[in-house]
């Protein structure tokens, strides 16, 4: 693949954000002359005594109440209440939600829809927005919630308004603009895991005033923690991790009616937290003398010290002009990055294989959006979306029989791009009072390109596909209360068809393609009390689903033909007293194969290992899809002549998890708890804190890889006990 092209047709994405720069500064001032200056828009106020929350899950500003969409919106206090410091780790707070990962791949799992392709091009269908940029890459979507305004997470298709990928739901992170007063925070956390493994975190942010038009914050972050993972080769410790983050955006407000944000971002990582154990033993390695095999959660016996390093750079643009009787919006974004992994095949130090692996991909996007300023019974938008991407990667898949045998390699080198056009329109329109009907549509264009070269032999010449798909939605509210409103959906979603990276075939797996009924209830019976449920039906076709080959450590990826969820959620907010907050969920999902007869499956060898051979997983549960989760969440604090004191408590609870289509391989039921107490001194602007995460040191795997080498996994950290300072000033 041509990669200079590439870089152009990014760079377009980008520039064509830039174009709108230039508008917005010859509009402002056409704006100050035109347009009369806005009013402050009041804060959100609810009748009740709990707080509303302004949210964009339709991609227009409105109270978490009045949408007909299952959405949690958890705040940046609230989220540090939980000690939710990462995205994947919004599992503790979020119903229905898993943040699972494949070494260095975020995969999340909303309502038992998610994806598990790791290949350039192969966007997961949980779509990651930050400030409404799409984040297509899966090994990139390690976000950091440094300085959160709130944190979105849509349950459910969004194939209209958001619409790409998002098969399953999104998570849509915003961080607050800049501001013109002068304000900041810095911490510092230090805790302590097994074996005296230290981990470190400083946090710093910063935003103010540069002019009386512009204004500018920036975030740093560095996160440090030694090895946990015993190296029962070499002795000491795998599992460490070092992250460093910056963060920056420079807001230009030339009026009232126009605004112009520019965002860059830095991320690098250099790790071996890809460092895999069998799962009850079970690897090849064991059928050789010599094998050393763990006994315990977080030990691990490797060939060689893995590697897991990731560089990311990103740019976004984005320009909002107020007119009379609409708004206009643009977005443009841009992504490098860059990640190289080294993870031994069968997890065990007897050599039997390797996996280095090299990837480089870039991507670029551009959003324009007209919204419905006026109030009156009719509320709209319209708008374009443009993607593009384009990157390659060096595969070295590495296999020996045995020890003493000479491995051999077999080399992929293959280039994949695509470019995607879409268009979209919703309106809602209240036909009578407090009854609102929306109805919602995307029509996508796709194509997308694949070359294999395989030891330096072009083995699928460069080949190309198209997709296109009409996506709709409609929903009809009522509003029964001022705190109560009952509502009910029928929408489609769809994820494009992609090509096997790893693979040699010409042809791209078929689209995923889904259909979704949902309907619910959110309703604050009294002022201390909120509560929400969600219901929902999928018919769900064409799973785009991966398993390791048999042949080594590649993979195979293919549609499993058609699958069947259901379910529902419950959320409930409790606010008896000023001083106490208690959040809570439950979530039931019954998801299950309906029809897959050919699925890659796996099954256990006595001498170590798994037998690979087709097999029928129709009427089984889907991977990664427990049938039950619970999340409680509580937060007490309490006035004291010398300060405020504060106590809270996080637990998350999940049944058993398969993790292979025939549901031999699992984790099975488990909890995870967080605790802190801090004290926050009078009129001091200092607060401390003693915290734990996974308070009862459970053994929890991550996530559970399957192939003909070894079953192996990846524990989630042990228990981690520790001390935080904060200052904001």
């Amino acid at each position: 693949m041509d990669m200079t092209t590439n870089r152009n047709n990014s760079g377009r994405a980008l520039a064509g954000g830039i174009a709108l720069f230039a508008l917005a500064w010859s509009a402002a001032g056409q704006a100050q002359d035109t347009v009369p200056a806005a009013e402050p828009e009041p804060e959100a106020q609810s009748s009740s005594g709990i707080s509303d929350i302004i949210v964009t899950a339709t991609r227009r500003e409105e109270r978490l109440q009045d949408v007909a969409v299952a959405v949690t919106a958890i705040t940046g206090d609230s989220l540090s209440a939980a000690d939710v410091s990462t995205v994947r780790s919004l599992t503790q707070v979020v119903p229905g939600f898993i943040g699972s990962r494949n070494m260095g791949v975020f995969q999340p799992v909303i309502r038992g829809v998610g994806s598990t392709g790791i290949s350039i091009g192969d966007e997961p269908n949980i779509a990651t927005y930050v400030d409404g940029v799409y984040q297509p890459e899966s090994a990139a979507n390690w976000i950091d919630l440094v300085e959160v305004e709130r944190v979105e997470v849509l349950r459910g298709p969004q194939g209209t308004t958001f619409g790409r990928n998002a098969t399953g739901g999104l998570i849509n992170v915003i961080t607050p603009d800049p501001s013109f007063d002068l304000r900041g925070k810095a911490s510092l956390r230090y805790g302590r895991m097994r074996r005296d493994a230290g981990d470190y975190d400083a946090r710093f942010y910063i935003t103010g005033g540069l002019s009386d038009k512009l204004a500018a914050d920036f975030a740093a972050l560095y996160r440090k923690n030694d090895g946990y993972i015993d190296d029962l080769v070499r002795g000491g410790t795998l599992g460490d991790q070092q992250v460093i983050n910056f963060r920056s955006k420079l807001l230009w407000q030339p009026s009232d009616n126009a605004k112009v944000i520019l965002t860059g971002e830095f991320f690098d990582q250099n790790s071996t937290t890809n460092s895999p154990q069998p799962v009850n033993g079970n690897t090849a390695g064991r059928r050789f003398p010599g094998v050393i095999l763990p006994t315990d959660a977080w030990q691990a016996s490797l060939t060689s010290i893995p590697t897991l390093d990731l560089r990311r750079w990103s740019a976004a643009l984005h320009v909002k002009l107020e007119f009379d009787g609409f708004n206009l919006e643009a977005t443009s974004g841009f992504m490098n990055l860059r990640w190289y992994q080294e993870t031994d095949s069968d997890a065990s130090n007897i050599f039997l294989g390797n996996f280095p692996a090299t990837f480089a991909t870039e991507s670029g996007s551009q959003e324009i959006k007209f919204t419905s300023a006026d109030p009156g019974r009719f509320q709209w938008l319209l708008g374009g979306y443009f993607y593009q991407f384009g990157g390659h990667s060096g595969l070295d898949l590495v296999t020996s029989p045995g020890p003493g045998v000479p491995p051999t390699t077999l080399n992929l080198d293959p280039a994949l791009s695509g470019r995607s056009f879409a268009g979209f329109a919703e309106g809602t329109y209240e036909i009578v009072d407090n009854l609102f009907v929306t109805v919602g549509a995307r029509y996508t264009t796709e194509r997308r390109t694949f070359e294999q070269v395989v030891n330096g032999n072009l083995v699928v010449p460069k080949t190309a596909k198209s997709f296109n798909k009409f996506n709709y939605r409609g929903a009809i509210r009522y509003q029964f209360a001022p705190d109560g409103s009952i509502y009910a959906s029928y929408g489609t979603a769809f994820k494009s068809g992609v090509y096997n990276m790893a693979g040699t075939s010409p042809n791209p797996v078929n689209p995923e393609n889904i259909k979704a009924w949902e309907a619910g209830i959110k309703v604050d019976p009294v002022d201390w009390l909120r509560t929400n449920l969600a219901v929902y039906h999928y018919t769900y076709d064409d799973l785009q689903v991966q398993a390791k080959d048999a042949s080594g450590p590649s993979y195979v990826l293919q549609n499993a033909a058609s699958a069947k969820i259901y379910g529902g959620e419950f959320e409930a907010i409790i606010q008896p007293i000023d001083d106490l907050n208690i959040r809570g969920s439950a979530a039931y999902s019954h998801a299950r194969y309906r029809d897959f007869p050919l699925a890659q499956s796996f099954f256990p060898r006595p001498d170590g290992g798994n037998t690979v051979a087709p097999a029928d997983a129709s009427g089984n549960v889907m991977t990664r899809a427990p049938k039950w989760t619970f999340n409680l969440g509580v937060d007490w604090g309490h006035e004291l002549d010398a300060g405020r004191l504060g106590v809270s408590v996080n637990t998350f609870y999940s049944t058993r998890l398969y993790y292979d289509f025939q549901n031999i391989f699992s984790q099975p039921s488990y909890t995870l708890t967080n605790a802190s107490i801090s004290f926050a001194p009078t009129g001091d602007r200092w607060k401390f804190s003693l915290w734990a995460t996974n308070l009862t040191n459970e053994k929890v795997f991550q996530t559970i890889r399957v192939g003909a080498q070894a079953t192996d996994g990846f524990y989630e950290q042990p228990r981690k006990v520790g001390v935080s300072a904060e200052l904001r000033f």
